[in-house]
């Protein structure tokens, strides 16, 4: 998800520029167009085919599955790929926002590839492949953690639903996740040279997407060794009125996270501007359940990016630090 703040603050600029009308009467009607496409069509993007100079870069257009609607998958190869090679696999949620720039939201991305091809050279990083999947107009439904959200009231659950215009739709990221860990990923290890096992699988992703993959790693804690979550949408709203969910999340953290003698990897972050202004009280009661679970540093860290606001430009900036903490060449 993409700061609502810092898209609003794009089209209030243009809201400043019409005329005749009233500078406030263009920045409602400007507002309230961008936040109807904000909810209703931004996160199902017209389909763009990615391209990259740097690896190698395979489109599948519509993945299919017997539990979710199919999606395009983007299957990025690092440079002097070979299949006598074994590589580690890092799943990305917001796949389109991944690797190039012409098909990300506001035309800005991660540019994983490039990020990685420079840490790799630097001997900072091991070279590994990406699948970036690509969301689909459920994104909210299908990264929405269902086991907390379930453990929340029904009358809870229905205002969190109606805040985000989903009200009558049913949480489906335990079927996403089965999808990833079930028909994704079976398919990545056949068809690529991968290292398949826990310690060399990873999944990441940004607000939701970063929420969807702390989940991941506890559901399927054999098959994701470390999970990197950036600006974790603890407060799921956009105002930071749903108080009932960020409990839920953190009683489910202190069930279910994996014991810390198994060694998985936990990367969180945050800016302090715009959405992520909400997140520094939520992430330090993560961080606390984290030190008491036996959390040591070398398994989990937590940075916090003053300034930094909810967009791809300031996540794509801070690229190289989850990927480093998970896939960095110094053992821990």
């Amino acid at each position: 998800m993409n700061t609502l703040f810092s898209f609003f603050r794009l089209f209030a600029d243009t809201a400043r520029k019409l005329s005749p009308r009233p500078r406030w009467l263009s920045f409602v009607i400007v507002s309230g167009i961008m936040l109807f496409a904000y909810d209703s069509s931004l996160l199902a993007q017209t389909p763009c085919v990615p391209t990259t100079t740097i690896g190698t870069l395979q489109y599948i257009a519509e993945f299919p599955s017997q539990r979710i609607q199919s999606r395009a998958v983007s299957i990025w190869l690092p440079p002097n790929y070979s299949p006598k090679q074994r590589y580690p696999v890092l799943y990305m949620h917001d796949g389109q926002n991944v690797f190039d720039s012409t098909c990300a939201f506001g035309h800005v991305a991660w540019e994983v590839d490039s990020t990685i091809a420079d840490l790799t050279h630097k001997k900072k990083m091991r070279p590994c492949i990406v699948v970036g999947i690509h969301n689909t107009s459920a994104r909210f439904t299908e990264y929405m953690p269902a086991k907390p959200f379930y453990a929340t009231t029904q009358v809870q659950q229905r205002e969190l639903l109606s805040h985000r215009n989903f009200s009558g739709q049913v949480i489906r990221s335990d079927e996403y996740l089965a999808w990833i860990v079930k028909e994704l990923k079976p398919h990545i290890d056949s068809a690529f040279s991968t290292l398949p096992d826990r310690k060399n699988t990873f999944i990441a992703g940004s607000s939701m997407g970063g929420l969807i993959s702390l989940y991941a790693l506890c559901e399927y804690p054999k098959v994701f060794g470390g999970a990197g979550c950036l600006s974790t949408h603890w407060s799921v709203s956009l105002n930071d009125s749903t108080p009932a969910f960020p409990k839920a999340i953190q009683q489910y953290m202190r069930a279910h996270l994996p014991p810390a003698h198994t060694r998985h990897q936990l990367y969180f972050d945050y800016g302090t501007a715009t959405l992520d202004r909400f997140y520094p009280k939520y992430q330090a009661t993560a961080d606390t359940i984290l030190r008491a679970r036996g959390y040591s540093r070398q398994q989990w860290t937590t940075k916090a990016f003053p300034g930094a606001e909810h967009n791809e430009r300031a996540w794509k900036a801070r690229l190289a630090e989850p990927l480093i903490f998970l896939l960095g060449t110094k053992k821990r």
